[in-house]
């Protein structure tokens, strides 16, 4: 990647120039940090010293633990900037280099995870890292200094074990999956991974068993699609215990709405006080999944919530969304999202304090570090905290909150993240009967349509003007998912083409003609040491499964034979690696479900029956289902099934298809529902 615009040569302190929130927070460091680039590398052939490579994001509490013990500390930057050349990476910036070198790490058998500490050759090659790296020896772990020298004497003195190491890596880094035999999944495999999947699971707190805990939306949403497709309860209980002890608990924001990154114990109580915008986009998607089977008002409750904090406090001024919110204010995790039951008592009155702390889990001892992060888990009825009146006991609390010092807002807008958001309001807008949400939606997707892209091609990362391009295909497949969601909603074209225009940009740049699937970055974008290709799902949904999604709708509302050969192809790539890595790629097994069990539902006409019938139809489950809305029979291609039944019809009406099947005309929007 390039930066489109206001590049800078060398500058004395390297980080000042940048517009990563993340970089800037490093830019007075004493070391001498690099961002990424060419001229990093050259200077550590030039120098002939190893790299260190220090990757994390903004809102990470490790990074910015390991930034105040070591990288603030003048006695520690002296050893890194004697040894080494130092450079500094935003993971969400530059998760192409984030996925190479974490990829590393869990070659060498460590557990992954952030701050990421790399040691490479000068050509930036790895041969050995960490995670975070205590200042001081601590339970067994030696300084980090200690390992700083350590790592300098083996380079120097023993360069044929780094290059063992490093070749070692990199052949490991190159390899591709492979298999004697296609995959043949289909409903039964599904099926049995679902059953799988649910052995996994926490019977009393939802989620995966144990902790930490993470919302899993790939995992609920697999759940989910099973519980549509066998009709069994069970499923559906999954992931309904999951997403009401998630919306319940602590890992819930009560007084300000939105969700943190994960729970640090198995109850949901205790977040990573971090907000990101891809776990509230997914986790709002859920919300709507769900509300459209079960009208849960509990869902539609912390939905609402949610998408007042998303315009509160993550809405630019340019109509995309921030990234996210720092765990740490005021140098503590949590300090900003945590009460005293005195300070409750002073803005509520001892009253309402009571009756606030009683439902709330408010105590004067504490829940967490005799302090109090308000939930539900006590009692999960939402009947009593969505009153009137204890909406407005949390909006006072809401206020004095605003008086504390703030989290850190990384306001940089992420083309793959806004995509998953975007997708995420239109969703909820259809079913939660929230047309602003449209409006929000679309002009975020207007705003990365525009501001977003360079001659036609899209840019990953804005701030302050500065583009970070090419795009990766992630960008590309989240971006192109909002734009069908637009289209399904809206029935204006344009989204549709647009969404033809960002895939074919896909096939063009990113597609692995060898072996299948899509590289992440572009085949003309900043060479690494090797093209990142993983089809592995990680905190977002990985490409190759959403861009399967995609195929499938564009399949349906195009009615192209190629989208049909083009996703059967991607699928028998892709699905034997989903038969070796199992969990690993679970969007690529929903993207499969909705091949095989997805409904296109085809309203014809152009009259007030036509538009309720729409609107019933976009009110179903997104997740299996796909709207189509042709005003006449000569909108449908000539092999549509639908299209022989439109012209026999009188009047306006609705066609459910599977394959090349479909329905009798239905004519009322309630005998839809009960039909799917």
């Amino acid at each position: 990647m390039n930066q489109a615009a206001g590049s800078s040569g060398r500058l004395a302190n390297r980080l000042s120039a940048e517009t990563s929130p993340y970089l800037l927070q490093h830019q007075h460091n004493p070391v001498d940090w690099w961002p990424w680039g060419p001229e990093a590398l050259a200077e550590a052939q030039r120098s002939n010293r190893p790299i260190l490579l220090s990757i994390g994001y903004a809102a990470c509490h490790w990074c910015h633990v390991m930034a105040h013990e070591s990288f603030e500390d003048d006695d520690v930057a002296a050893v890194m900037n004697e040894l080494f050349v130092c450079i500094k990476v935003d993971r969400e910036e530059r998760p192409d280099i984030d996925q190479i070198y974490m990829s590393a790490l869990h070659h060498l058998g460590e557990q992954g995870g952030w701050p990421l500490t790399m040691f490479l050759s000068p050509d930036g090659s790895p041969f050995w890292g960490g995670t975070y790296f205590p200042k001081l020896p601590d339970f067994g772990r030696p300084a980090f200094t200690d390992v700083l020298q350590s790592v300098a004497r083996v380079f120097r003195d023993q360069p044929d074990q780094i290059a063992r190491h490093r070749d070692t890596l990199i052949a490991r880094l190159s390899e591709r999956a492979t298999t004697k035999s296609p995959a043949n999944l289909g409903v039964a495999e599904l099926n049995n991974a679902a059953v799988a999947i649910m052995r996994s699971t926490d019977p009393v707190n939802g989620g995966l068993r144990g902790a930490p805990k993470f919302p899993q939306c790939s995992v609920l949403e697999l759940l989910w699609r099973a519980g549509a497709r066998t009709r069994d309860d069970r499923f559906f209980a999954a992931t309904t215990l999951t997403l009401t002890r998630m919306s319940q608990g602590g890992i819930y924001d009560h007084i300000g709405g939105g969700y943190a990154r994960y729970s640090v114990d198995d109850r949901w109580l205790v977040p990573h006080f971090e907000k990101m915008l891809y776990d509230n986009a997914q986790i709002l998607d859920l919300l709507a999944l769900d509300y459209a089977r079960s009208k849960n008002p509990l869902y539609r409750e912390r939905a609402i919530e949610t998408v007042d904090w998303l315009r509160r406090e993550m809405l630019t001024a340019e109509g995309g969304f921030a990234s996210s919110l720092d765990a740490d204010s005021e140098g503590e995790e949590g300090r900003f999202y945590v009460w005293s039951l005195s300070e409750i008592d002073d803005v509520l009155g001892a009253a309402d304090a009571a009756d606030f702390a009683a439902r709330y889990d408010i105590t004067a001892n504490g829940n967490f570090e005799r302090r109090n992060i308000p939930n539900r888990l006590k009692s999960i009825d939402v009947a009593n905290d969505d009153s009137a009146h204890m909406r407005a006991l949390r909006k006072k609390l809401l206020v004095r909150r605003e008086s504390r010092v703030r989290p850190g807002l990384d306001d940089k807008i992420l083309a793959d993240w806004n995509g998953l958001m975007i997708a995420a309001l239109v969703h909820g807008a259809c079913v939660f009967d929230k047309p602003d949400w449209l409006r929000i939606a679309r002009a975020a997707y207007d705003f990365i349509r525009t501001m977003m892209t360079r001659d036609g091609r899209l840019g990953h990362s804005w701030r302050e003007g500065r583009l970070l391009i090419p795009a990766l295909a992630s960008d590309y497949a989240t971006m192109a998912r909002a734009a069908l969601a637009l289209f399904e909603a809206t029935g204006d074209g344009t989204f549709l083409e647009q969404a033809l225009r960002w895939q074919s940009t896909l096939d063009t740049h990113y597609a692995d003609a060898a072996h299948g699937g899509y590289y992440l970055t572009a085949d003309d974008a900043e060479g690494l040491i090797v093209r990142p290709h993983s089809s592995e799902d990680d905190a977002i949904p990985n490409h190759d499964g959403v861009i399967a999604q995609n195929l499938v709708r564009l399949a349906a509302l195009t009615g192209d034979a190629k989208w049909r050969d083009r996703i059967d192809s991607h699928f028998a790539a892709l699905l034997p690696r989903a038969t070796e890595k199992g969990f690993g790629q679970l969007s690529l097994m929903n993207a499969l479900d909705l091949r095989l069990t997805g409904a296109e539902i085809v309203v014809a006409g152009e009259d007030a029956q036509a538009a309720a019938l729409l609107g019933a139809a976009r009110k179903l489950p997104y997740a299996t289902s796909i709207v189509l809305h042709a005003p006449h029979a000569d909108a449908l291609p000539a092999d549509h099934p639908a299209r022989a039944k439109l012209s026999a019809v009188a009047q306006s009406a609705a066609f459910i298809c599977r394959g090349q099947s479909c329905s009798l005309p239905v004519t009322q929007p309630d005998a839809l529902n009960e039909l799917m």
